[in-house]
Protein backbone atom coordinates (compact mmCIF):
# COMPACT_ATOMS: atom_id res chain seq x y z
CA UNK A 1 0.00 0.00 0.00
CA UNK A 2 1.30 3.45 -0.89
CA UNK A 3 0.35 6.77 0.63
CA UNK A 4 -1.38 9.28 -1.65
CA UNK A 5 0.83 12.10 -0.39
CA UNK A 6 3.81 10.99 -2.47
CA UNK A 7 5.18 13.68 -4.80
CA UNK A 8 6.43 12.95 -8.31
CA UNK A 9 6.25 10.31 -10.97
CA UNK A 10 8.48 7.73 -9.33
CA UNK A 11 11.99 6.84 -8.33
CA UNK A 12 15.24 7.14 -10.17
CA UNK A 13 15.60 4.72 -13.01
CA UNK A 14 18.15 2.11 -11.97
CA UNK A 15 15.96 -0.08 -9.80
CA UNK A 16 15.36 -3.71 -10.79
CA UNK A 17 12.06 -4.30 -12.57
CA UNK A 18 11.23 -7.19 -10.25
CA UNK A 19 9.56 -6.59 -6.90
CA UNK A 20 10.89 -8.63 -4.01
CA UNK A 21 9.32 -9.52 -0.68
CA UNK A 22 12.18 -8.12 1.41
CA UNK A 23 15.29 -5.94 1.07
CA UNK A 24 17.47 -8.97 1.77
CA UNK A 25 16.03 -11.01 -1.11
CA UNK A 26 16.40 -8.03 -3.47
CA UNK A 27 20.05 -7.58 -2.54
CA UNK A 28 20.82 -11.28 -2.84
CA UNK A 29 19.18 -11.41 -6.27
CA UNK A 30 21.19 -8.36 -7.42
CA UNK A 31 24.45 -10.07 -6.42
CA UNK A 32 23.56 -13.44 -7.96
CA UNK A 33 21.92 -12.24 -11.19
CA UNK A 34 22.61 -8.54 -11.84
CA UNK A 35 26.35 -8.40 -11.39
CA UNK A 36 26.33 -6.39 -8.17
CA UNK A 37 29.62 -6.39 -6.25
CA UNK A 38 29.60 -8.06 -2.83
CA UNK A 39 30.02 -5.21 -0.35
CA UNK A 40 30.43 -5.79 3.39
CA UNK A 41 29.16 -2.32 4.30
CA UNK A 42 26.05 -2.83 2.17
CA UNK A 43 25.47 -6.22 3.75
CA UNK A 44 25.45 -4.62 7.20
CA UNK A 45 22.91 -2.07 5.97
CA UNK A 46 20.76 -4.76 4.35
CA UNK A 47 20.47 -6.68 7.61
CA UNK A 48 19.47 -3.50 9.49
CA UNK A 49 16.75 -2.87 6.90
CA UNK A 50 15.70 -6.52 6.99
CA UNK A 51 15.28 -6.40 10.77
CA UNK A 52 13.13 -3.26 10.49
CA UNK A 53 11.13 -4.84 7.66
CA UNK A 54 10.42 -7.99 9.68
CA UNK A 55 9.38 -6.02 12.78
CA UNK A 56 6.95 -3.92 10.75
CA UNK A 57 5.28 -6.93 9.19
CA UNK A 58 5.17 -8.78 12.51
CA UNK A 59 3.04 -5.92 13.84
CA UNK A 60 5.48 -4.75 16.51
CA UNK A 61 4.28 -1.56 18.21
CA UNK A 62 7.76 -0.11 18.64
CA UNK A 63 10.01 -0.43 15.59
CA UNK A 64 13.50 1.04 15.25
CA UNK A 65 14.06 2.92 11.99
CA UNK A 66 17.29 2.98 9.99
CA UNK A 67 19.63 5.88 9.19
CA UNK A 68 22.00 5.00 6.32
CA UNK A 69 24.94 7.37 5.85
CA UNK A 70 28.12 7.31 3.83
CA UNK A 71 29.92 8.74 0.79
CA UNK A 72 28.20 9.15 -2.54
CA UNK A 73 27.63 6.11 -4.74
CA UNK A 74 27.69 3.44 -2.04
CA UNK A 75 24.18 2.19 -2.77
CA UNK A 76 22.26 3.87 0.06
CA UNK A 77 19.35 5.03 -2.10
CA UNK A 78 19.15 1.71 -3.93
CA UNK A 79 18.98 -0.18 -0.63
CA UNK A 80 16.33 2.12 0.79
CA UNK A 81 14.26 1.80 -2.37
CA UNK A 82 14.34 -1.99 -2.14
CA UNK A 83 13.12 -1.71 1.44
CA UNK A 84 10.34 0.68 0.40
CA UNK A 85 9.21 -1.34 -2.60
CA UNK A 86 8.92 -4.52 -0.54
CA UNK A 87 6.76 -2.95 2.20
CA UNK A 88 3.21 -4.18 2.70
CA UNK A 89 2.31 -1.45 5.18
CA UNK A 90 1.33 2.16 4.34
CA UNK A 91 4.49 4.06 3.38
CA UNK A 92 5.63 7.30 1.84
CA UNK A 93 8.91 7.82 -0.01
CA UNK A 94 10.29 11.26 -0.95
CA UNK A 95 13.47 13.17 -1.52
CA UNK A 96 14.21 15.12 1.65
CA UNK A 97 13.67 18.56 0.12
CA UNK A 98 10.25 17.39 -1.15
CA UNK A 99 9.40 16.31 2.36
CA UNK A 100 10.48 19.63 3.87
CA UNK A 101 8.51 21.53 1.24
CA UNK A 102 5.41 19.64 2.30
CA UNK A 103 6.18 20.21 6.00
CA UNK A 104 6.51 23.97 5.59
CA UNK A 105 3.37 24.20 3.46
CA UNK A 106 1.29 22.09 5.82
CA UNK A 107 2.63 23.91 8.91
CA UNK A 108 1.52 27.21 7.39
CA UNK A 109 -1.94 25.78 6.73
CA UNK A 110 -2.14 24.67 10.38
CA UNK A 111 -1.16 28.09 11.75
CA UNK A 112 -3.39 29.13 14.62
CA UNK A 113 -3.78 25.79 16.35
CA UNK A 114 -1.99 25.11 19.64
CA UNK A 115 0.74 22.78 18.33
CA UNK A 116 0.88 22.66 14.52
CA UNK A 117 3.88 20.28 14.36
CA UNK A 118 2.15 17.80 16.68
CA UNK A 119 -0.97 18.02 14.50
CA UNK A 120 1.15 17.49 11.38
CA UNK A 121 2.83 14.44 12.93
CA UNK A 122 -0.53 12.94 13.88
CA UNK A 123 -1.82 13.56 10.37
CA UNK A 124 1.24 11.86 8.93
CA UNK A 125 0.91 8.92 11.35
CA UNK A 126 -2.73 8.45 10.29
CA UNK A 127 -1.59 8.18 6.64
CA UNK A 128 1.58 6.11 6.90
CA UNK A 129 3.42 3.68 9.14
CA UNK A 130 6.77 4.26 7.46
CA UNK A 131 8.40 7.41 6.11
CA UNK A 132 11.35 6.96 3.75
CA UNK A 133 13.32 9.92 2.53
CA UNK A 134 16.50 10.30 0.55
CA UNK A 135 19.43 12.70 1.07
CA UNK A 136 18.88 14.17 4.54
CA UNK A 137 20.99 17.32 4.48
CA UNK A 138 20.26 20.39 6.61
CA UNK A 139 21.73 23.79 5.76
CA UNK A 140 18.76 26.10 6.34
CA UNK A 141 17.94 27.52 9.77
CA UNK A 142 14.21 27.33 9.08
CA UNK A 143 14.47 23.60 8.36
CA UNK A 144 16.76 23.09 11.36
CA UNK A 145 14.34 24.73 13.81
CA UNK A 146 11.35 22.79 12.49
CA UNK A 147 13.22 19.48 12.51
CA UNK A 148 14.41 20.05 16.06
CA UNK A 149 10.89 19.28 17.22
CA UNK A 150 9.37 17.46 14.25
CA UNK A 151 11.52 14.34 14.58
CA UNK A 152 10.57 14.04 18.24
CA UNK A 153 6.81 14.29 17.65
CA UNK A 154 6.91 11.97 14.60
CA UNK A 155 8.57 9.26 16.67
CA UNK A 156 6.12 9.92 19.51
CA UNK A 157 3.25 9.31 17.10
CA UNK A 158 4.72 5.98 15.97
CA UNK A 159 6.08 6.94 12.54
CA UNK A 160 9.03 4.73 11.58
CA UNK A 161 11.69 6.62 9.62
CA UNK A 162 14.19 5.14 7.17
CA UNK A 163 16.49 7.62 5.47
CA UNK A 164 19.81 8.17 3.71
CA UNK A 165 22.40 10.88 4.20
CA UNK A 166 26.01 11.65 3.34
CA UNK A 167 26.64 12.64 6.97
CA UNK A 168 26.33 10.88 10.35
CA UNK A 169 23.70 12.44 12.63
CA UNK A 170 26.24 14.29 14.80
CA UNK A 171 27.56 16.16 11.75
CA UNK A 172 24.19 17.39 10.47
CA UNK A 173 23.94 21.20 10.42
CA UNK A 174 27.41 21.20 12.04
CA UNK A 175 28.22 24.87 11.40
CA UNK A 176 24.67 26.19 11.31
CA UNK A 177 23.32 29.24 13.12
CA UNK A 178 21.59 28.48 16.42
CA UNK A 179 22.53 24.81 16.07
CA UNK A 180 21.30 24.16 19.61
CA UNK A 181 17.77 24.36 18.17
CA UNK A 182 18.57 21.34 15.97
CA UNK A 183 20.33 19.22 18.60
CA UNK A 184 17.04 17.63 19.84
CA UNK A 185 16.51 16.25 16.33
CA UNK A 186 19.92 14.55 16.47
CA UNK A 187 19.11 13.04 19.86
CA UNK A 188 15.75 11.77 18.55
CA UNK A 189 17.38 10.20 15.48
CA UNK A 190 19.95 8.38 17.59
CA UNK A 191 17.31 7.18 20.05
CA UNK A 192 14.81 5.88 17.46
CA UNK A 193 16.92 4.85 14.46
CA UNK A 194 19.78 2.43 13.95
CA UNK A 195 22.66 4.46 12.50
CA UNK A 196 24.54 2.44 9.85
CA UNK A 197 27.66 3.56 7.98
CA UNK A 198 27.51 2.51 4.32
CA UNK A 199 31.09 3.40 3.52
CA UNK A 200 32.45 0.72 1.23
CA UNK A 201 35.53 1.45 -0.84
CA UNK A 202 33.82 1.69 -4.23
CA UNK A 203 31.59 4.32 -5.83
CA UNK A 204 29.19 1.85 -7.50
CA UNK A 205 27.84 4.54 -9.82
CA UNK A 206 31.14 4.52 -11.67
CA UNK A 207 31.06 0.87 -12.74
CA UNK A 208 31.47 0.54 -16.50
CA UNK A 209 28.37 0.77 -18.63
CA UNK A 210 27.23 1.77 -22.09
CA UNK A 211 27.95 5.47 -22.53
CA UNK A 212 25.37 8.13 -23.37
CA UNK A 213 26.89 11.58 -23.61
CA UNK A 214 24.84 14.16 -21.74
CA UNK A 215 27.63 16.56 -20.80
CA UNK A 216 29.34 18.69 -23.42
CA UNK A 217 32.25 21.13 -23.18
CA UNK A 218 32.08 24.07 -25.56
CA UNK A 219 34.22 27.07 -26.38
CA UNK A 220 32.70 30.57 -26.17
CA UNK A 221 30.90 31.73 -29.33
CA UNK A 222 30.86 28.24 -30.86
CA UNK A 223 27.74 26.54 -32.19
CA UNK A 224 25.88 24.84 -29.35
CA UNK A 225 26.03 21.05 -29.31
CA UNK A 226 22.61 21.09 -27.67
CA UNK A 227 21.00 22.31 -30.90
CA UNK A 228 21.37 18.85 -32.40
CA UNK A 229 20.36 17.19 -29.12
CA UNK A 230 17.18 19.27 -28.94
CA UNK A 231 16.27 18.44 -32.54
CA UNK A 232 16.81 14.72 -31.91
CA UNK A 233 14.80 14.64 -28.69
CA UNK A 234 11.86 16.65 -30.06
CA UNK A 235 11.81 14.81 -33.42
CA UNK A 236 10.28 17.81 -35.23
CA UNK A 237 7.78 18.44 -32.43
CA UNK A 238 6.53 22.03 -32.40
CA UNK A 239 8.69 24.30 -30.26
CA UNK A 240 9.18 28.00 -29.62
CA UNK A 241 11.42 30.48 -27.82
CA UNK A 242 8.54 31.98 -25.84
CA UNK A 243 9.05 32.09 -22.05
CA UNK A 244 7.32 29.29 -20.17
CA UNK A 245 5.43 29.63 -16.88
CA UNK A 246 7.05 28.05 -13.81
CA UNK A 247 5.09 28.54 -10.61
CA UNK A 248 4.47 32.27 -10.17
CA UNK A 249 7.28 33.24 -12.55
CA UNK A 250 8.25 32.81 -16.17
CA UNK A 251 11.41 31.16 -17.42
CA UNK A 252 13.25 32.49 -20.46
CA UNK A 253 14.16 29.60 -22.76
CA UNK A 254 16.30 28.94 -25.79
CA UNK A 255 13.61 26.57 -27.10
CA UNK A 256 10.85 24.56 -25.50
CA UNK A 257 8.44 21.97 -26.83
CA UNK A 258 5.70 20.21 -24.93
CA UNK A 259 8.15 17.58 -23.68
CA UNK A 260 11.68 19.04 -23.92
CA UNK A 261 13.06 22.19 -22.29
CA UNK A 262 16.24 24.02 -23.31
CA UNK A 263 17.36 27.01 -21.26
CA UNK A 264 20.50 28.83 -20.15
CA UNK A 265 22.13 28.43 -16.76
CA UNK A 266 21.72 32.13 -15.94
CA UNK A 267 17.98 32.01 -16.67
CA UNK A 268 17.30 28.97 -14.49
CA UNK A 269 19.95 28.84 -11.77
CA UNK A 270 20.67 32.54 -11.25
CA UNK A 271 17.03 33.53 -10.94
CA UNK A 272 14.85 33.13 -7.79
CA UNK A 273 13.57 29.65 -8.60
CA UNK A 274 13.24 27.05 -5.83
CA UNK A 275 13.17 23.28 -5.44
CA UNK A 276 9.40 23.23 -5.95
CA UNK A 277 9.92 24.88 -9.36
CA UNK A 278 12.34 22.12 -10.36
CA UNK A 279 9.74 19.58 -9.27
CA UNK A 280 7.25 21.29 -11.60
CA UNK A 281 9.73 21.20 -14.49
CA UNK A 282 10.29 17.47 -14.02
CA UNK A 283 6.51 16.99 -13.92
CA UNK A 284 6.25 18.70 -17.32
CA UNK A 285 9.32 17.74 -19.34
CA UNK A 286 10.88 14.36 -20.14
CA UNK A 287 14.29 15.94 -20.82
CA UNK A 288 15.97 19.20 -19.78
CA UNK A 289 18.85 20.88 -21.61
CA UNK A 290 21.00 23.45 -19.79
CA UNK A 291 23.53 25.49 -21.76
CA UNK A 292 26.05 28.26 -21.01
CA UNK A 293 27.07 26.71 -17.68
CA UNK A 294 30.13 28.67 -16.51
CA UNK A 295 33.02 27.58 -14.34
CA UNK A 296 31.21 27.56 -11.00
CA UNK A 297 34.33 27.65 -8.83
CA UNK A 298 35.27 30.87 -7.04
CA UNK A 299 37.02 31.97 -3.89
CA UNK A 300 34.90 32.26 -0.75
CA UNK A 301 34.03 35.70 0.57
CA UNK A 302 33.61 36.60 4.22
CA UNK A 303 30.19 37.68 5.43
CA UNK A 304 28.64 38.82 8.68
CA UNK A 305 25.13 39.16 10.01
CA UNK A 306 24.36 42.41 11.82
CA UNK A 307 23.39 42.64 15.47
CA UNK A 308 19.67 42.26 16.08
CA UNK A 309 18.63 40.95 12.69
CA UNK A 310 16.34 37.96 12.32
CA UNK A 311 16.72 34.58 10.70
CA UNK A 312 13.24 33.62 9.52
CA UNK A 313 10.84 33.84 12.43
CA UNK A 314 13.48 33.31 15.12
CA UNK A 315 15.73 36.10 16.40
CA UNK A 316 19.43 35.35 16.21
CA UNK A 317 21.19 35.33 19.58
CA UNK A 318 22.56 38.74 20.55
CA UNK A 319 25.89 39.74 19.06
CA UNK A 320 27.39 39.85 15.61
CA UNK A 321 27.36 36.47 13.84
CA UNK A 322 29.52 35.14 11.04
CA UNK A 323 27.87 34.00 7.85
CA UNK A 324 29.19 31.09 5.77
CA UNK A 325 31.93 32.14 3.37
CA UNK A 326 29.99 31.94 0.12
CA UNK A 327 31.51 32.49 -3.30
CA UNK A 328 29.99 34.70 -5.96
CA UNK A 329 28.43 31.67 -7.68
CA UNK A 330 27.12 29.76 -4.66
CA UNK A 331 23.48 30.91 -4.77
CA UNK A 332 23.26 29.61 -8.33
CA UNK A 333 25.19 26.46 -7.41
CA UNK A 334 22.60 25.65 -4.70
CA UNK A 335 19.89 25.75 -7.37
CA UNK A 336 22.03 23.70 -9.74
CA UNK A 337 22.49 21.03 -7.04
CA UNK A 338 18.73 20.96 -6.44
CA UNK A 339 18.07 20.68 -10.18
CA UNK A 340 20.48 17.75 -10.58
CA UNK A 341 18.98 16.03 -7.52
CA UNK A 342 15.47 16.38 -8.92
CA UNK A 343 16.37 15.16 -12.41
CA UNK A 344 18.32 12.25 -10.96
CA UNK A 345 15.60 11.20 -8.55
CA UNK A 346 12.88 11.50 -11.20
CA UNK A 347 14.83 9.86 -14.04
CA UNK A 348 14.65 12.98 -16.21
CA UNK A 349 17.78 13.17 -18.43
CA UNK A 350 19.70 16.42 -17.92
CA UNK A 351 21.89 17.49 -20.85
CA UNK A 352 24.53 20.07 -19.93
CA UNK A 353 26.78 22.26 -22.03
CA UNK A 354 29.51 23.92 -19.97
CA UNK A 355 32.69 25.92 -20.44
CA UNK A 356 34.80 23.46 -18.42
CA UNK A 357 35.01 19.66 -18.04
CA UNK A 358 32.75 18.03 -15.47
CA UNK A 359 35.49 17.39 -12.92
CA UNK A 360 36.50 21.07 -13.07
CA UNK A 361 32.97 22.43 -12.76
CA UNK A 362 33.12 23.22 -9.03
CA UNK A 363 36.41 22.74 -7.21
CA UNK A 364 36.37 25.68 -4.80
CA UNK A 365 33.58 27.16 -2.70
CA UNK A 366 31.40 26.69 0.36
CA UNK A 367 29.40 23.89 -1.30
CA UNK A 368 32.30 21.54 -2.08
CA UNK A 369 30.92 18.75 0.13
CA UNK A 370 27.34 18.59 -1.25
CA UNK A 371 28.70 19.06 -4.78
CA UNK A 372 30.51 15.71 -4.53
CA UNK A 373 27.10 14.02 -4.70
CA UNK A 374 26.15 16.23 -7.64
CA UNK A 375 29.32 15.28 -9.52
CA UNK A 376 28.73 11.57 -8.88
CA UNK A 377 25.17 11.87 -10.14
CA UNK A 378 26.23 13.77 -13.25
CA UNK A 379 28.76 11.02 -13.95
CA UNK A 380 26.08 8.35 -13.67
CA UNK A 381 23.82 10.35 -15.99
CA UNK A 382 26.41 9.74 -18.73
CA UNK A 383 25.41 6.06 -18.78
CA UNK A 384 22.64 4.84 -21.03
CA UNK A 385 21.17 2.78 -18.20
CA UNK A 386 20.29 5.98 -16.32
CA UNK A 387 17.30 6.80 -18.53
CA UNK A 388 15.81 6.04 -21.91
CA UNK A 389 14.14 8.99 -23.58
Amino acid sequence: MRCGLCVGRGHRGILPRMTFDSPLSAWQHAIEHDGFVQDEAQEHAVWALQKCHEALHAGARSVTGVYLWGPVGRGKTWLMDQFYQSLRVPARRQHFHHFMGWVHQRSFQLTGIADPLRALARELAAEVRVLCFDELFVNDIGDAIVLGRLFQVMFDEGVVVVCTSNLPPDQLYADGFNRDRFVPAIAAIKAHMQVVAVNGAEDHRLHPGVGQQRYFVTAPDSVSALREVFARLTNNEHSSAEPVPVGHRTLNVVRASETVLWCRYADLCEQPFAAMDFIALCDTYRAILLSDVPNLSAQKREGRIARGTEDGAVRVDAGDRELPQLSVHDDGVRRFIALVDECYDRKVPLYIEALVPMDALYTEGYLEFPFRRTLSRLQEMQLQRFAEV
